[in-house]
């Protein structure tokens, strides 16, 4: 099931426990790690689908968790040419997901990685929340990091003062989208001509010549044109 413009609807989920770690799974026969994550189908909705998710990647059902929140629009990212299979290509891009964030209310044996017959992954541990992108598959790592971001909130202060400084968590979507407005903005600015409240900005060029006029060097001025015109005159 796809939107018309070639994503596939898919839910993220971010389990918590009570230290506030997040489960971290490794995907089976592979060396990346992820959160759990699964499509949406016909006539299901988002939370409806995260259930069924959760059940059949790591064994939880709703009495197991705490929804403390969600995403509030899709996340999107695209899928890289070699990943997609020849019949999809110029239809399927990639997938949007709403993520959820749970907390475990249930104990640790209550996760099963084997309740499907065809498991996703093959280990798991818990990791302070702020996971290493870098053993992320490349194209969800923004996806990663801007969920993490905006359901960071909803968790103690200080687990946003703890949000790594390291290059793939340096710079979000958000804040490229913010830093190309505001260039557009100065340029634009830069072009058009200088309003009269402009002239209090600085204290260089014309602006400062003209205020430089006393009424003193005026009247100077004055005399001497005066003075001028009658010797002529004369």
């Amino acid at each position: 099931m796809l939107d018309r413009d070639g994503y596939r609807p898919n839910v993220g989920i971010i389990l918590l426990n009570q230290n506030n770690e997040v489960f971290w799974a490794k995907r089976i026969r592979e060396k990346s790690w992820q959160f759990p994550q699964g499509g949406i189908q016909r006539g299901e909705s988002p939370t409806k689908a995260m259930y069924r998710e959760l059940y059949e990647e790591i064994g939880l059902k709703p009495e197991h968790v705490r929804i403390l929140g969600r995403t509030r629009t899709w996340l999107r990212y695209n899928v890289p040419d070699h990943f997609i299979r020849r019949d999809s290509k110029g239809i399927y891009k990639g997938q949007k997901q709403i993520w959820f964030l749970l907390r475990l209310e249930a104990r640790d044996s209550s996760i099963s990685l084997r309740t499907s017959p065809t498991p996703e992954f093959d280990a798991w541990k818990w990791h302070p929340f702020w996971v290493p992108l870098d053993a992320v598959i490349e194209f969800k790592r923004d996806v990663y990091r801007n969920a993490l971001d905006e359901l960071v909130p909803l968790l103690p202060q200080e687990m946003k003062r703890r949000r790594p400084r390291t290059q793939l968590y340096k710079v979000t979507s958000l804040s490229v989208s913010v830093t190309t407005e505001i260039n557009v903005r100065v340029k634009t600015k830069t072009n058009v001509e200088p309003t009269e409240g402009s002239k209090s900005l600085g204290a260089q060029g014309a602006p400062k010549k003209l205020a430089a006029k006393s009424p003193k060097r005026n009247q100077n001025y004055l005399r001497r044109r005066n003075k001028s015109k009658r010797i002529v005159k004369s």
